[in-house]
């Protein structure tokens, strides 16, 4: 029990219906003298079972089981000089932060210690409006096509048959679309299992643009990042830990505010200009690349603080929706397709979930008085009153526009915006083959980043996963799309799992892949 909990016990409340009646005894029903039937009119107890068989909600198809906090985010450094977003260029503003952690492709009552990417979801409560950051634990996700994920996800989750998790589904899907090399790489590496989810760090993936009132935008990553380090668990400890104690990210999450020692995060911004994204090796909207820290280097925005346990979980955490198209002015997506794509399933998931005004909950209400033409549907308890929901003449409504959403006011900045969106037009193209631009930064990886251990552990992760496969053709395809990583890792693999070597995937050179973009940019 917590802190609170035995504060709460000590108050005095006396038990009533969900209508505010107090009830003599709680476990007591009405009946028909002493043992007959139970009565109709008893509506404490008809109430009491109505609830309970309502009490659930559908649980989320991916990020089902999570833990989460509330705390802050303070500007720590000014970014005028590349946007006009007020929270990043007032230095000392503090604004609210919900933030939820999860792991992916478990259900409810999955482990927290599953080998898995993890979400790390946060929500910024600002004097514009809500801003939420649906950021994951890696730098680089599996897929860059939006049509792609549902069947991801999918081989993710249980056989329709058999209703198990099934290793033939998972490795058939990742070899037969290479580009999820990388973040496969970073996956069975001790990073896919960390210690605790306040131990690690966050990242947008997904390219957002900052933007200035003349119109002009830069590229940005976001990078959330751990003060004191990540902290990750071998396969075994995670094992472990699976079985013996299931809740452990979740249990360490709480167990750490609660004894006073709040976790932080340094916020930075990786920029890149459009002329840079025009000459940059790999595609700007490729969510399977990083950007080089040495040419692109981190610039510090802020400060995330986690200091605040939820009083209820469901309330406060379950209830929470984030969703990428929660913006404000100022910060913008990409035309990133995957994260064009997220901007709808995000918010379209959370009015299955919560209802079609889930944005009214406390726990997503924004600060700020919301103005609209919205009403009615279930739970709208906050329905504008007796303003009308259209543009009166009457009561009109004012609105404000951007500077920067104005084309008169970009002034020499239009040539230049319209010769790049012609460019990123066609570098949706250069998206949807594999190339081998796809190999190079996951080899790097394996033979530059990670030491003899790191790779010990690598074969180990994958050979105790795709061992379990029983098609023989899926594993072979599974070796070659490793082989083009790096023939010694998929020799190691094929070893460990008992079966024969073989050569990399067919795939098209480097070099046919960049006079495509030099073409693009002219």
């Amino acid at each position: 029990m917590s802190s609170q909990q035995v504060s709460n016990a000590e108050n005095g409340a006396v038990y009533t219906t969900s209508t505010g009646a107090p009830v003599a005894e709680p476990y007591a029903a009405q009946r028909v003298g002493s043992l007959g039937p139970l009565l109709l009119q008893d509506f404490h107890h008809l109430d009491l079972l109505a609830h309970f068989d309502r009490e659930r909600i559908p649980e989320r198809v991916v990020h089902a089981k999570g833990a989460g906090a509330h705390g802050y985010f303070e500007t720590t450094y000014d970014l005028s000089d590349i946007t006009s977003c007020k929270l990043f260029t007032s230095v000392g503003k503090k604004v609210r932060a919900t933030v939820r952690f999860s792991t992916v492709g478990g259900e409810s009552g999955s482990a927290d210690t599953a080998r898995d990417p993890r979400g790390f979801a946060i929500k910024l409560k600002t004097e514009d409006g809500i801003l939420d950051w649906v950021f994951n634990n890696t730098p680089v996700f599996f897929i860059r096509d939006p049509a792609k994920f549902p069947h991801f996800i999918h081989t993710q989750k249980r056989n329709p048959q058999t209703h198990l998790k099934d290793p033939d589904m998972f490795w058939d899907y990742l070899s037969q679309n290479p580009e999820s090399a990388h973040q496969v790489m970073i996956l069975f590496s001790d990073r896919g299992t960390p210690d605790g989810y306040h131990n690690m760090h966050g990242y947008s993936s997904h390219t957002f643009k900052l933007v200035k009132d003349d119109g002009s935008f830069v590229y940005a990553q976001i990078h959330v990042r751990v003060d004191g380090g990540f902290k990750t668990l071998d396969s075994a400890t995670a094992t472990r830990l699976s079985g013996e104690q299931p809740d452990y990210g979740t249990q360490s999450l709480f167990e750490t505010i609660e004894a006073g020692k709040f976790p932080s995060w340094t916020v930075y911004v990786q920029t890149m200009t459009p002329e840079q994204a025009e000459e940059f090796r790999y595609n700007v909207l490729d969510l399977t690349k990083v950007w080089s820290h040495k040419d692109y280097p981190l610039r510090p925005v802020g400060k995330l603080v986690l200091n605040e346990n939820p009083q209820n979980y469901f309330a406060e955490i379950e209830q929470a929706a984030f969703s990428p198209s929660h913006t404000i002015p100022y910060f913008e997506p990409s035309a990133d397709p995957v994260l064009q794509s997220r901007l709808f399933s995000y918010s379209d998931t959370h009015r299955h979930r919560l209802g079609v005004n889930y944005n009214q909950l406390p726990v997503n209400a924004p600060l700020v008085p919301v103005v609209n033409f919205q009403r009615d549907g279930f739970m709208a308890f906050n329905n504008q009153g007796s303003r009308p929901n259209y543009q009166s003449s009457i009561a009109p409504l004012t609105y404000i526009r951007n500077k920067a959403t104005l084309t008169g006011n970009a002034g020499s900045d239009n040539e230049r915006i319209a010769k790049h969106e012609t460019w990123v037009g066609g570098a949706f193209l250069d998206l949807s083959e594999v190339t081998e631009l796809d190999f190079e930064q996951p080899r790097a990886l394996y033979q530059k980043v990670m030491g003899d251990v790191d790779r010990d552990h690598l074969v180990s992760n994958i050979a105790s996963s795709l061992g379990g496969v029983k098609n023989a053709e899926i594993k072979a395809r599974s070796l070659a799309y490793f082989a083009c990583v790096d023939q010694s890792l998929s020799d190691r693999i094929a070893a460990a799992i008992g079966c024969a070597t073989v050569k990399p995937l067919q795939v098209k050179p480097a070099s046919e892949a960049v006079p495509f973009r030099a073409r693009l940019s002219v």
